[in-house]
């Protein structure tokens, strides 16, 4: 028995024993692990991880008014091959993978047929699911490779992998670049610029997720479609923009700061009604002399104005009954003094009159004393009436960078005996183009004020979501009566004025000139006895009558001598709205019909032979411009007709408007265009307006329809 006891307890303790060793094998073990072989286990874990990765949402479209793209995310592919796919033997991988070779190589050109064989049994003989064949793969050349040896049978039998990435485009390159805006940094950096920027949340969309197994090194394999949540794109940013005039405006601008070899500049164009910005071109002189959007002046730089201010001092005055346009004015020959600082006028000589003609002749002196003569005595009256009209409000733009509007106080520290008669002509005052322009905006608009608008729509697969209708921001800044006097006083700026350069007989300008010197900071308006430099400036709207459009030019710093508003402003808002006048029939005015004249028969644009052979059988007469011209466009002066030459250079788009659609097809064919025609009768409308550069192949629209028997509409 006692044996058997015996027995029992060295079992027992040999139990307890081996349990023991083991449990101290585990702890020494875990020892080894923890100091000796943890970076070779922990390297052993990363290559068997499975993440949930981010599928990053297809951005949005910014597109113009009219439809075209502004901006685009064009499709880059990533290319792989899972060369150990099940259906891929070693007999087809033999048999295929030279000619796979060779036309891999003879597409990137990157490496030779060779080495491209190398990689693939490389990757063989490492049994990889996930080896890169080549990464920024366009979609044509993706195409391509679908039709190679082994990729052409597809996903699961040839071991082609596809992974789409995103690249943000822009269409018109650099275009209206600052407005439609673009990425900046990489990363956790990455900011976006422009509306780019401001509609970022739309535009982004929402991201995707999918699961992911490292396959070695930094390559990661997807591990089952079906589990990943797909990505929602971004949606379609409409904005105001027009394309044609934006082109206008940048090429206009452009010229200008080239002439006066110019720091910068920018244009706005603004619809009268809506606020609707359909224009707006910002230039920079860069390191290398040329003109770049390199900044958003128009909304951004905010400084003083100078003498398009004066527009804000007269409709307080008028408003307030302080003047009339008949009130005379001293203007002191064109030299006074304020509080023992002397004032004066670019030109001499003006003595008394009129409050109409101290505008129109963008006197200094005498806007000065009239606002001091009504103000001096309460000038908080003044900044009052200034504020009613909301001039400094910020306008909150739909894009980020808006400079802010500063008009101080009586109140504010900085106000002295000098203030009221300086801010009356633009100084000791601070604002941006675009809120000079939203005032000049509100008197075309019989005195409402509207806020400028960038985007109009917002769209999700083609659907709206949100639609920007036009904002009231001051119903009435002034009375009806004030905003009367307004209008003749900057219709008389351009028939009398400081803008009669731009005087034009086909329509109506309305608009003010403005000449600033710009404070270098600290050092004030001179160094030494040296100008540091001036602004010149041009802001109105046309056509005066009828406003459609309203506009805004500002160069900076011109240096070949000329830099009055009149001189190096005005001459591109005239370009502008000669070219808007030219392709808008909706901005001109018709004139009387005169039913008891008789008329020559209405001859559609063709070719000179033809329009000729038909003119004599008529027993009409009719004059070329030119004898060597093929095409000719006719015009009526009385009983007489002239062909004037419709003919164009080699990349330039022409003027089909009138044409027949044999003569329209012949001429745009030639250029190498690609046509799309609606309508029957003649053009009537052009997608591409006349005299815009064109290229092989670039599309473009023509609308026609039959026109009815009456008077034409011309401009009055």
């Amino acid at each position: 028995m006692k044996e058997i006891k015996k027995d029992i307890l060295v079992r027992v303790y040999l139990v307890y024993l081996g349990v023991l060793l083991f449990g101290l094998f585990i702890i020494a073990r875990v020892v080894m692990i923890q100091q000796f072989e943890k970076k070779e286990f922990l390297e052993m874990a990363k290559k068997q991880e499975i993440h949930l990765f981010e599928m990053t949402a297809i951005r949005g479209n910014i597109l113009a008014d009219d439809g075209s793209l502004l901006a685009v995310s064009v499709p880059i592919f990533e290319v792989r091959m899972d060369v150990m796919t099940d259906s891929l033997t070693e007999e087809i991988f033999r048999e295929n993978i030279d000619s796979l070779s060779v036309c891999l190589a003879g597409l990137f050109k990157d490496h030779t047929a060779s080495d491209y064989r190398d990689a693939l049994w490389e990757g063989r003989r490492n049994q990889s699911r996930y080896l890169l064949i080549h990464r920024d793969v366009t979609y044509p050349d993706l195409n391509k490779m679908r039709k190679f040896p082994i990729f052409k049978r597809g996903k699961f039998k040839g071991g082609l992998i596809v992974i789409p990435q995103y690249e943000r485009e822009l269409p018109y390159k650099s275009l209206a670049r600052r407005i439609i805006g673009y990425q900046s940094g990489e990363g956790e950096h990455r900011v976006y610029v422009g509306l780019e920027g401001s509609f970022t949340k739309n535009l982004e969309g929402v991201n995707g997720q999918r699961l992911m197994r490292r396959v070695g090194g930094q390559a990661w394999m997807p591990v089952n479609p079906e589990t990943q949540i797909e990505p929602q794109n971004g949606d379609d940013v409409v904005t105001t923009l027009d394309v044609n005039l934006q082109d206008l405006a940048e090429s206009s601008l452009r010229k200008e700061l080239i002439a006066d070899s110019a720091d910068h500049g920018c244009v706005i164009l603004m619809e009268v009604k809506t606020g609707y910005i359909r224009a707006m071109a910002n230039l920079g002189q860069t390191k290398k002399g040329t003109y770049e959007e390199i900044f958003n002046y128009a909304i951004g730089e905010s400084q003083e104005t100078g003498s398009t201010f004066k527009l804000a001092s007269f409709l307080v005055a008028l408003d307030d009954g302080k003047i009339d346009l008949n009130t005379p004015i001293n203007c002191y020959g064109g030299i006074t003094t304020f509080s023992g600082r002397k004032m004066e006028d670019s030109h001499h000589g003006l003595g008394v009159i009129t409050a109409l003609q101290v505008f129109e002749k963008s006197s200094n002196v005498g806007t000065s004393s009239m606002i001091y003569k009504a103000y001096s005595d309460a000038p908080q009256k003044y900044i009052d009436g200034l504020y009613r009209i909301g001039i400094n409000r910020p306008l909150g733009l739909q894009i980020a960078g808006e400079g802010k509007p500063y008009i101080k106080t009586t109140k504010s520290k900085y106000w002295s005996a000098l203030s009221l008669p300086w801010i009356s002509i633009g100084y000791e005052i601070s604002l941006a183009p675009i809120h000079l322009l939203t005032l000049y905006n509100a008197v075309a608009n019989d005195g409402k004020m509207v806020k400028p608008l960038f985007v109009r729509e917002i769209r999700r697969n083609g659907q709206l979501v949100k639609r920007f209708d036009p904002v009231v921001i001051n119903p009435q800044i002034v009375s009806p009566a004030a905003i009367q006097k307004a209008q003749i006083m900057l219709e008389g700026v351009v028939s009398e004025g400081t803008g009669a350069s731009i005087r034009t007989p086909y329509y109506k300008i309305a608009g003010k000139t403005g000449t600033a010197q710009i404070a270098a900071g600290n050092k004030g308006y001179r160094q030494g006895t040296k100008l540091v430099q001036y602004k010149g400036s041009f802001v109105g709207y046309y056509p005066a009558d009828n406003p459609k459009y309203s506009c805004i030019v500002v160069i900076v710093n011109p240096k070949k001598g000329k830099y009055y508003g009149g001189a190096v402003a005005a001459p591109v808002f005239r370009e502008l709205s000669d070219k808007l006048f030219a392709i808008r029939p909706d901005i001109m005015i018709p004139l009387p019909y005169d039913t008891i004249r008789s008329r020559v028969p209405v001859t559609h644009a063709g070719q000179m032979k033809d329009i000729t052979h038909v003119l004599s059988a008529l027993n009409l007469k009719a004059q070329p411009e030119n004898v060597q011209s093929q095409w000719v466009r006719p015009e009526s002066f009385g009983d007489m007709i002239v062909l004037s030459s419709a003919s164009v250079s080699k990349g330039i788009m022409p003027n089909v408007c009138g044409m027949g659609l044999k003569d329209a097809l012949f001429m745009l064919e030639g250029q190498g265009l690609n046509v799309l025609v609606t309508g029957k009768g003649t053009v009537v409308k052009q997608s591409i307006a006349p005299g815009l550069q064109i290229t092989k192949g670039m599309p473009v629209a023509i609308e026609l329809q039959w026109k009815q028997d009456k008077p034409k509409t011309q401009a009055g």
